[in-house]
């Protein structure tokens, strides 16, 4: 009977090399290719995306290009851009917060909503930090989560009598407004010192309760779970996912305001990692929003002419 031949550890390691030289440069292939259609739609490479590495551009950009820049996602683009800068705000990430500030302006944000997105992202690292700090049971926490959110469902259905206005001037009149709005008062606000409460309430109440606010409660809360995910904080990630679906979010939106915050948390990885040149970085972003809105006027203008032909 015939022995087989085992291939020796030359062999077998001459093959490893060849097999990742290979598929080294299949990624140089398509990182060229994928670097020759950044350079087709925007008339130039940002220096950013040139020095990513040859293995993670490909990925990247079709993930930026397939979800932030699509118009035809569930959320749309000025909502995307507002959670990015929501969460780029709090990583804290320079490069990602002038990024996709200017990002949101260009998909017609105002500034009173660029500055509301912020101040949710703010609102929901205060509270993360004190609930965190607090260390409660995960049960009991969403117990009173659950009982919270069944009170305000039976307050919109005229089943149980909403809050009335009140002045809240210190810890008790406080107490008393959480109860009304709530129908409860949940544990980690009874733990808050007394003396921030009227403060720290007051704040919550003047922008994510506040249904008058340019944002709407819907958005405010896809904020706010793109914030809490990558904070990361699971019992804000539980608050908000209930709020977002009792304002009327489906599962499509709330992926999406997730898949953000993930896509803006690795964008700022790599960014920081690799110590980008903030001045060039900043230049890069201004040609690109600057060549948008010249196609955008571009697109327009020729719209209008075709209107006038007819």
């Amino acid at each position: 009977m015939k022995t087989l031949q085992r291939p020796s550890f030359a062999i077998l390691a001459l093959g490893l090399v060849l097999g990742t030289a290979g598929l080294a440069q299949a990624q140089t292939s398509e990182a060229a290719a994928t670097r020759a259609e950044i350079q087709k739609m925007f008339g130039f490479v940002p220096g950013f995306l040139k020095a990513m590495p040859d293995v993670v551009l490909p990925g990247f950009w079709q993930e930026v290009s397939g979800l932030q820049m699509n118009p035809n996602t569930a959320l749309p683009g000025k909502t995307k851009e507002l959670v990015a800068v929501g969460v780029a705000s709090q990583i804290p990430c320079e490069y990602c917060t002038y990024a996709h500030t200017q990002f949101a302006r260009l998909n017609q944000a105002s500034e009173t909503e660029i500055g509301e997105a912020i101040a949710v992202a703010a609102l929901i690292r205060h509270w993360s930090a004190f609930v965190n700090g607090l260390a409660p049971e995960e049960q009991a926490f969403k117990a009173e989560l659950a009982q919270l959110v069944a009170n305000i469902k039976k307050m919109k259905a005229g089943q149980m009598p909403a809050g009335r206005p009140m002045m809240v001037t210190d810890a008790r009149s406080a107490l008393e407004d959480v109860r009304q709005t709530f129908g409860l008062v949940p544990d980690f606000i009874k733990r808050f010192p007394p003396e921030g409460l009227p403060g720290a309430w007051n704040l919550m109440k003047s922008v994510q309760l506040n249904p008058q606010t340019k944002l709407s409660s819907k958005h405010k809360n896809l904020i706010g779970l793109a914030v809490a995910a990558q904070i990361p904080c699971k019992f804000c990630v539980a608050a908000h996912t209930e709020f977002a679906k009792l304002d009327g979010a489906n599962e499509r939106e709330i992926t999406e305001a997730l898949a953000m915050a993930s896509l803006t948390r690795a964008g700022s990885t790599i960014l920081n990692g690799q110590q980008a040149d903030k001045a060039a970085f900043r230049r890069d972003i201004d040609r690109l929003v600057a060549g948008a809105r010249k196609q955008a006027a571009m697109a327009a203008r020729e719209k209008g002419m075709g209107g006038a032909d007819r």
